[in-house]
């Protein structure tokens, strides 16, 4: 009689134990210390997050009730700064009968990078859909056209602005960086040499000292009569502060990759463009798209300088919500609290994109 064996599923090592207490006591309660540590932990923990939540929620003013903030100062937080002074924080000196223009231009503009971080709108259309959203844009916000009034750019401000610099900068930027870190590797002396000089001198100064001689010394260059605006100069400045820092990045992106690649598509008779287009720069950016995040993400948070040039973004147009009325200006950390909560919901989607791109050019390498 034949016998018919079935299989017996494995049987975990003896006195190993899986789930959540076992990963507690594997790594928070693995030691008398240990345990001690985490207790202690725990409850400063639980302390602080009860004290918070007093603060600012159980004690907290909602609305915009001066006299009731003013009676809970230092004991609640008062929200109704937000609820007073939200909009002027947000929209910052545009004026207040044409809001409606800096949230649609915005919204498209946030609309269009999303759609174009996803894969499914990778077309040769998309050039073009970024030069019609710029156009929108810049016609919305500045208008004197259309029938819309003239808004001139240094009353514009807020988070419109904040979005602006940083998207136009970024896409800028962008392949700036990577012309300059292949002109660093570059066997032409001369292109080497003007880029190194490039990110040398870009890179040793700060980012204020960029704006400040954009913004105050360009002007005294330029020929009598002629004059940039400043909103352009500013642009610029962050553009190529930006790239200097973003074509480090790339240029170790590309030191990262074997020599064997680009003597192989030699071997097969590429050019030079066509080995970096379709073989170098694939490899090097997906190597380092940490890195250029973090430099996206720290050029979104640096657009706070421009207030050095009388360009009041989202932190500068709190300074000058709250520094002009002396009845809502102690209560300036709760406004503080709520460009950080913009700050972080913006910077963690970057953030969240980026292990998302990770994760897809690592399923690609593996495929």
């Amino acid at each position: 009689m034949q016998r018919t064996y079935q299989p017996i599923e494995a049987r975990p090592m003896p006195g190993q134990q899986t789930g959540a207490i076992a990963w507690l006591k594997t790594n928070l309660f693995s030691t008398p210390g240990n345990s001690l540590m985490t207790l202690a932990l725990v409850a400063v923990t639980a302390w602080a997050l009860s004290h918070a939540l007093d603060w600012s929620v159980f004690n907290a003013v909602f609305g915009a009730n001066l006299e009731a903030c003013n009676n809970l100062r230092g004991i609640g937080a008062c929200w109704g700064v937000v609820a007073e002074k939200g909009r002027l924080i947000v929209m910052g000196r545009y004026p207040d009968t044409e809001h409606w223009r800096p949230v649609i231009a915005t919204a498209l503009m946030l609309g269009v990078v999303v759609a174009s971080c996803m894969p499914r709108f990778w077309n040769k259309a998309l050039p073009l859909v970024w030069v019609v959203m710029l156009a929108v844009y810049f016609t919305l916000m500045k208008g004197g056209v259309l029938g819309l009034t003239e808004v001139p750019t240094d009353q514009w401000g807020g988070l419109p602005l904040t979005v602006m610099l940083t998207v136009v900068s970024m896409t800028m930027a962008f392949p700036l960086s990577i012309f300059v870190a292949l002109g660093r590797r570059s066997n032409m002396p001369a292109i080497k040499t003007l880029c190194t000089l490039y990110v040398e001198l870009i890179r040793g100064v700060p980012l204020i000292t960029v704006l400040f001689m954009a913004s105050f010394m360009l002007p005294l260059f330029m020929p009598h009569g002629v004059s940039i605006d400043v909103l352009i100069r500013v642009v610029v400045g962050i553009t190529l502060f930006s790239a200097a820092y973003m074509a480090e990045v790339v240029r170790g992106g590309l030191q990262a990759l074997p020599k064997g690649q680009t003597e192989a598509a030699a071997t097969l008779g590429l050019t030079y463009w066509q080995t970096q287009l379709k073989i170098v720069l694939p490899q090097a950016l997906t190597t380092v798209v940490p890195s250029l995040m973090n430099t996206f993400i720290g050029m979104f948070k640096d657009t706070s300088l421009v207030t050095i040039v009388s360009l009041y973004e989202l932190t500068g147009a709190l300074a000058l919500a709250l520094n002009a009325d002396a009845d809502w200006r102690p209560f300036k950390l709760e406004a503080y609290f709520f460009i950080t909560l913009i700050y972080f919901v913006f910077c963690f989607a970057m953030s969240r994109y980026s292990l998302w791109v990770e994760k897809r050019t690592a399923v690609s390498k593996v495929r």
